[in-house]
């Protein structure tokens, strides 16, 4: 992932970019073993799910994707590892071997998430967290705490020359400390999650700058870029200030700009980035009703979100597809492989596509919106549908339907679908002393 538009321009492949092709990379490995979900979930293999007309509710639809998206994250882990594939085909079997860092911090809350919803037992449920952390702990690569942000899903060693990644690690991290305060009575998960928060050296990464640095290699150094312009970067610097051991300065938080973007009278903080920069903080971190000295994060992904939905809307003339009823793209695959793409302002090579997380990540923001998309999908567009929930994208003008999924995406949809009906991934990770006391070091203090 990245922060700046102008991030794709960087030297060396960045996280987002590089998704579109890590499936095209990947070399065989046997998928034998893998467990089945719950019964709940129908057949426990990999083979096809029949895909009725849907004529549910909405709350069966909200219940729906957050199933299928745990099961992603149960089955698509190696289970003697718990490291979770960036992406799998939607409705076959695969090959891929390459996990995410960032996947398994998702996986890590999506597990929390079902067990409390009852979707599989708790004992393996919490043997899986145990083995997860035991394997980020003593066998994942990585150096100064960061972890590679592509790793073998069976060995944990770094692929693909890629990068120590500072955001990817702080997504893993909000996941670990999730798992921590579920489990909090499982002294084995409190320490083990412990320790791997304890070892991330955020000030090492600063590469002393005033603004943390987009990663490190063995064979280059620190990246040049910079997490420096407003993005999903937020949950980073919080999560560095922190920190009991390696603790940012409280100054970090003032070290990235804000820049405002107005668009049909909406004004919002944006670096003209895809919609899920307005998205990933907010899956653990709670800005709600609060604000800093610069603005009300919550109420600017509100802003953000409208503003992405009137975008989608003034493009109709071009691509007939968009509606009311069916809007929202953001990173994620095309008919022409990965393509990092939003607006407003228009980035990417727009062609009609919709990106199913572009709403489901976006509930909390504008329910009522996101979910006559979603509702829209289930109902009248069954390819989009998969044993996994929803595709990764599709595209109705081409009657173009992706036949992966990717972690990421499902992993932010099911954290603000839980998010919305219960506040799951609020309440859980904002019981963490850290998570608190860097909020208050940022300055936060409820709205009037």
């Amino acid at each position: 992932m990245f922060g700046k538009k102008g991030d794709a321009e960087r030297r060396r492949i960045t996280r987002r970019e590089f998704l579109g092709v890590s499936g095209r990379l990947a070399l065989s490995l046997p998928l034998a073993g893998l467990i089945g979900c719950s019964p709940k979930l129908g057949e426990n293999s990999f083979g096809a799910l029949a895909i009725p007309a849907f004529t549910g509710s909405d709350e069966q639809i909200l219940d729906e994707l957050e199933q299928t998206a745990f099961r992603y994250f149960w089955e698509q882990a190696y289970p003697t590892t718990g490291l979770i594939k960036d992406r799998t085909h939607a409705r076959d079997t695969d090959s891929y071997f390459g996990a995410s860092i960032a996947a398994v911090g998702f996986g890590l809350t999506a597990l929390c998430i079902g067990d409390s919803r009852g979707y599989m037992q708790t004992k393996p449920i919490r043997e899986r967290v145990r083995t997860t952390l035991t394997t980020l702990l003593h066998r994942a690569e990585g150096h100064e705490g960061f972890y590679y942000h592509f790793i073998h899903w069976l060995t944990g060693k770094r692929i693909w020359h890629s990068e120590l990644s500072s955001v990817d690690t702080a997504i893993l991290i909000c996941g670990v400390l999730t798992a921590r305060q579920y489990f909090r009575e499982d002294q084995p998960i409190v320490d083990l999650a412990t320790q791997i928060y304890n070892n991330v050296n955020w000030e090492w990464m600063l590469n002393e700058g005033a603004t943390l640095s987009m990663g490190w290699t063995p064979e280059d150094g620190f990246i040049p870029e910079r997490w420096s312009h407003y993005s999903e970067l937020m949950m980073m610097y919080l999560l560095g200030m922190g920190s009991p051991t390696h603790p940012l300065s409280p100054d970090t938080w003032s070290s990235w700009v804000r820049p405002k973007h107005t668009y049909q009278g909406i004004t919002y903080i944006s670096s003209g980035d895809p919609v899920f920069t307005h998205q990933y903080s907010h899956g653990w971190f709670d800005f709600r009703n609060q604000h800093d000295d610069f603005a009300d994060y919550f109420q600017n992904s509100v802003n953000a979100t409208l503003a992405h939905k009137l975008f989608c809307l003034s493009l109709q003339g071009r691509f007939p597809d968009y509606s009311v009823d069916l809007w929202g793209f953001t990173a994620s695959d095309s008919i022409n492989g990965y393509v990092v793409w939003g607006g407003p302002p228009p980035t990417g090579p727009i062609d009609g596509s919709i990106s199913p997380c572009a709403a489901a990540g976006s509930l909390p923001f504008l329910y009522d919106d996101c979910m006559r998309v979603l509702r829209n999908i289930r109902a009248y567009h069954p390819k989009a549908w998969s044993r996994y929930g929803f595709t990764d994208s599709f595209n109705p003008l081409k009657n173009w339907y992706n036949a992966d999924v990717i972690g990421i995406d499902l992993g932010i949809s099911m954290l603000m679908t839980e998010n919305h009906r219960t506040g799951f991934a609020w309440n859980y990770f904002m019981q963490n002393p850290e998570a608190r006391n860097a909020m208050q070091l940022a300055g936060f203090q409820p709205n009037p």
